[in-house]
């Protein structure tokens, strides 16, 4: 039988990317981690990493051992944890993988409660737009923002996701205030940072219109600072923009229109019988923190209705061109 201590050693290698990296984490010098290594490949007859001097990779072989390795390793762990009542105070470090500006503005405020609460736990947040490998990449859970396709891996609901069109009070009493998806043509509708047209769902069923303003850019900060400096018009997420809103820099147009809301945003982590205690800790916590109704969302219904700008129809473009390019719907 594997020696349960070699799967961890394989295990920290993969996640530290190096022998030595994992032999600083484990106190083990790069020969013995390499001995250890070489040893369990015997015994298993087949390579499960491609090593050199200063990096790793798994075959294709040692992806599949390493998805399993890991769910023993946490099978283990959650056992004891059991037995010596560690379940109600995690120890170790928690590896986050979560969205840049969500992160900065709904997981980073609440870290100092959390961690006051188990002081023997770390927290690695790691912030990418991009979807990680949550197992090759070694991180405990992923916080996504997205309507999820199947996969291995489990995923928790932790809040709707509300996404609404919005402008600054500036642009619409130059611009007037649109009526109808007909008049966004007479308007600056700034696109999505990742290019997607605006999936709308209205009193007469669903539409896709394809915001094509006059900037483009892969960050949706840069697009949110946009909107409340008055460029144009934007499809935005709540969690985003509500305190804007709230306050008044943004202000909610045909209110009669929002996003599709298939999107949520959800806790995912790698499929386990058992959950570690540190896991199940920080998911419960952002569950009962955002609610079935997140804080961002109670904000006062007089900020949720556009108020008077002026003419209540768009005037004509002038000519100094400052509208997009008109852009047309379809069903």
């Amino acid at each position: 039988m594997t020696n349960i201590a070699d799967l961890e050693i394989f295990s920290r290698v993969v996640s530290a990317g190096s022998l030595s990296g994992a032999g600083r984490e484990l106190g083990l010098s790069p020969a013995v981690v390499s001995k250890r290594l070489r040893k369990l490949e015997d015994r298993l007859g087949t390579r499960l990493l491609q090593r050199t001097t200063r990096q790793v990779a798994l075959t294709e072989a040692g992806q599949g051992f390493y998805e399993r390795v890991v769910a023993i390793i946490a099978g283990i762990e959650e056992a004891e944890a059991f037995v010596t009542r560690r379940s109600t105070q995690p120890r170790g470090t928690l590896k986050i993988s979560a969205p840049t500006s969500f992160a900065r503005m709904h997981i980073a405020p609440h870290l100092g409660a959390f961690m006051r609460e188990n002081p023997d736990l770390s927290i690695n947040l790691v912030l990418s737009d991009d979807f990680v490998d949550i197992v090759g990449d070694g991180f405990d859970l992923a916080i996504r923002i997205a309507e999820l396709s199947d996969s291995s891996l489990v995923a928790r609901r932790l809040a709707p996701v509300e996404r609404v069109l919005v402008a600054a009070p500036s642009y619409l009493s130059e611009r007037g205030l649109p009526q109808s998806i007909e008049d966004l043509e007479r308007h600056i509708c700034l696109p999505q940072h990742n290019n997607e047209p605006w999936r709308l769902e209205g009193p007469h069923g669903s539409i896709v219109y394809r915001a094509e303003g006059p900037l483009q850019t892969n960050s949706s900060e840069v697009l949110r600072e946009a909107v409340i400096a008055g460029l144009g018009l934007a499809l935005r997420s709540t969690w985003d923009v509500g305190a804007e809103i709230a306050s008044g820099r943004l202000v909610r147009v045909m209110p009669e229109f929002a996003a599709s809301k298939s999107v949520a945003i959800h806790a995912v982590y790698p499929s386990r019988r058992f959950l570690p205690a540190k896991v199940r800790l920080f998911i419960d916590y952002l569950a009962n923190l955002y609610g079935p109704v997140p804080y961002w969302e109670t904000v006062p219904a007089s900020a949720v209705s556009a108020p008077t700008v002026g003419d209540a129809v768009p005037p004509e473009p002038k000519p100094n061109g400052r509208a997009g390019p008109p852009a047309g719907t379809r069903p």
